[in-house]
Formats: structure tokens, sequence, C-alpha cells
């Protein structure tokens, strides 16, 4: 059976979980309904699925891993940033126009809808909301998209295994990134103001 069209590795009752997602919104609703946790690890999809939990890695690697089972490219773009941590986002193509699927402990870096002409627009729409907890807009840079099925080869159960997979997350950091702003541009640039530094705030969580 071709890989396109196989199971993948996932039991049939994690298939059926994943296709009843359905849309590209299915699956951001799925990660807004589980719990963020901040730790140090880099759990594969099943990992996921089974505890109801990730962080933004995880998260958009379970986004890229559902969106291959509902037809979709496995894509992942790391949106990256000074003097906090990066971004990682699963980004798709619908009608010629990019959105993406996300979770994190900010509010606003979440879903973006199949807006965006370019992957640099898609990129500069978390800009605003990029920001550490000294209100200082963080991010710089954005990566190409990079196809989760490159690791099949090498690490044929990525989407299942019990391990971690940190070799995406390296993967990430490795490739080069384009520059969003000048150097001269972002050292001029303005904290983000109290309500929305309190809105994105909103459910966030230190521990757990």
């Amino acid at each position: 059976m071709a890989r396109s069209r196989a199971a993948f590795g996932f039991t049939p009752r994690e298939l059926r979980t994943l296709r009843a997602l359905k849309t590209p919104v299915g699956v951001q609703r799925a990660l807004d309904a589980m719990r963020y946790h901040d730790a140090d690890t880099a759990w594969s999809p099943r990992r996921v699925l089974r505890a109801r939990t990730a962080h933004c890695l995880e998260a958009a690697i379970f986004a890229a891993a559902a969106l291959r089972v509902l037809g979709f490219p496995p894509l992942l773009l790391d949106l990256e940033a000074e003097r906090d941590t990066d971004h990682v986002i699963a980004v798709y193509r619908r009608r010629g126009h990019w959105g993406a699927i996300a979770k994190s402990n900010y509010s606003g870096l979440r879903y973006r809808e199949p807006i965006h002409r370019t992957l640099r627009e898609l990129a500069l729409s978390y800009f605003d909301d990029y920001w550490n907890l000294r209100g200082e807009r963080t991010m710089r840079r954005y990566s190409r998209p990079v196809n989760l099925a490159r690791f099949d080869r090498a690490h044929p159960d990525w989407m299942t295994t019990e391990r971690d997979v940190w070799f995406i997350a390296e993967h990430l950091c490795e490739i080069p990134h384009t520059r969003l702003l000048p150097p001269a541009v972002a050292r001029h640039l303005t904290r983000t103001d109290p309500r929305s530094f309190a809105a994105g705030l909103l459910g966030h969580s230190l521990k757990g």
C-alpha cells in the first residue's frame, strides 16, 4: 500500500479519531481542548493523542500528522525569536493561501485562517502577539516549511513512537531562517501595551 494511503502506524481507533477531525479547524479545536503543559519533552502524535496534553512543538507535530491523515502534506514552520523561545506551527494551504494550526501558552499565537498569500505574510501575522514576559516584541525570523515526510525513511515511526522525537526540533534549529526586519528597525520596537499583554496571557500557565 502506498505510504499516502497507509495507516502511518496508527491503530484503527487512532485513525478514526484523527479522521473525525475532518478539517484543519477541527485539528485546531482538538488542540484547544487539550491542556498546555510546560515540560522538556518531544512527544510523538500518538503520545499527544493518548495524554491529551501538549506544548507548542508537540502540538505542531501532532497537527502535521493529523493533517497528513486528512490528505494534506505534514508541514511545519519555525518562528525564531530573540530573548524568547521559538514557536513552531503546522502550516497548510487552501486555494493558494496559507493558514496555520498551533498551540501556545499565549492566546494570540494559535490558529490562522488560510488567507495569507505568502509564508512571510503568515509569519508576520504572529508578530504583534509575539512578545516575552517583559513585553518586548521578540520575533525575528521564520524558516521554510519542513515536510515531515522527510523523516519517513530514517524514523518511520515518528508519528507513533514512544520515544521523544527531538530530531525534528533539531532539524528546525539547523535549517536557514529568513529575517523579517532589519536590526536597525528591531532596535526601535516598542513594547506591547498593557491591554494586549493581559489579553495574551489569558489562560497562561507557568507550570504544567
